[in-house]
């Protein structure tokens, strides 16, 4: 941004040096770089103080790990990658014989032990057993009964499904390939089909231009030329370089003190967004501007060397 105002106020000056015929000579000279320090130093200080720019921005989505429920042998993949799914659409399936098995043998157990309750319950009332027999009975029966409906449950979680509606992606399973239901093993990354978040990452001297509802634009590398109009959503309340986790060590300054970005999240509402939403794709890097309340002209030099920025993206060599 900064180069692109150099070059520009440079481009001005020659034109009015060759238009005007103005002398190249040591009051010329030096009048024109002074003029220029103080001029764009100016227009440098007033932008990126009130109307920050961030030249790191990029587009979030929240991917979900599916992970085996249970460990078996899978069976079917009926899905493929990159496919939009609706929730409740089948993912893979794993062999369900050992879960059915098991819930057809707590049946068996659990109708024989109802049985003998039934007639344990009639021979307490006829005095012929102990309440002991009933109570032993009853106490067999009510631990077959969660033990059947786990076992139902685990049958069920044999056929894996959407939790909701989206894409697949690094779908890693197969038929015969052994499924555990381990955090560190998915057999493939879920990812909703939901709007992405946009979150520009400024520097902590422009936080208190950072404001809730003021206007926004956003360009992105994929779509040059392009630059969408939107509003800050919510300045996030943390950054992740001043995280602490419970261990058994005590803060430091030992290793590089990183000062860390403010991530500001923009919500796009330019309608003319809509056609790109599909095209643009997850975890896309752009550049963004926030204009607030405070020399409102100044936003106009802003805007342009956005729309600037935005054309470069046509040149490759530049990335």
């Amino acid at each position: 941004m900064d180069l692109l105002l150099i070059l520009t106020y440079t481009a001005i000056c020659v034109a009015v040096f060759k238009i005007f015929r103005i002398p190249l000579n040591k009051w010329t000279v030096p009048t024109a770089f002074l003029g220029g320090v103080v001029l764009i130093g100016t227009l440098i200080f007033l932008m990126n103080y009130n109307h920050p720019f961030s030249e790191i921005s990029r587009n979030y989505f929240v991917s979900t790990p599916i992970v085996a429920p249970v460990k078996g042998i899978v069976t079917e993949v009926p899905v493929q990658a990159n496919q939009l799914l609706e929730k409740g659409d089948v993912l893979f399936k794993i062999d369900p014989v050992p879960y059915q098995n098991t819930v057809a043998s707590l049946k068996a157990q659990l109708v024989s032990a109802k049985l003998d309750l039934d007639r344990a319950r009639q021979l307490v009332a006829r005095g012929a057993v102990a309440q002991r027999d009933y109570d032993q009975a009853k106490a067999l029966v009510d631990r077959l009964t969660p033990e059947l409906a786990s076992a139902e449950y685990d049958l069920s979680r044999t056929t894996v499904t959407a939790p909701s509606k989206g894409y697949v992606f690094q779908l890693i399973a197969r038929p015969g390939l052994m499924a555990v239901p381990m955090p560190l093993r998915p057999l493939l990354v879920f990812v909703p089909y939901e709007s992405h978040y946009t979150v520009a990452w400024f520097r902590q001297n422009s936080l208190l231009r950072l404001v809730p509802g003021d206007e926004a634009e956003v360009t992105f590398d994929g779509l040059p030329g392009l630059v969408f109009a939107g509003k800050v959503e919510k300045v996030l309340p943390v950054m992740a370089e001043g995280q602490v986790q419970a261990s058994g060590n005590l803060i430091s300054l030992i290793g590089p003190v990183v000062p860390g970005r403010v991530p500001v999240q923009i919500v796009i509402t330019d309608p003319a967004f809509e056609p790109y939403i599909n095209q643009l794709p997850g975890g896309s890097f752009g550049q963004a501007a926030v204009y607030s309340t405070h020399f409102k002209h100044v936003a106009v030099m802003r805007k342009i060397l956005l729309r600037m920025a935005s054309w470069m993206n046509y040149l490759f060599p530049f990335h």
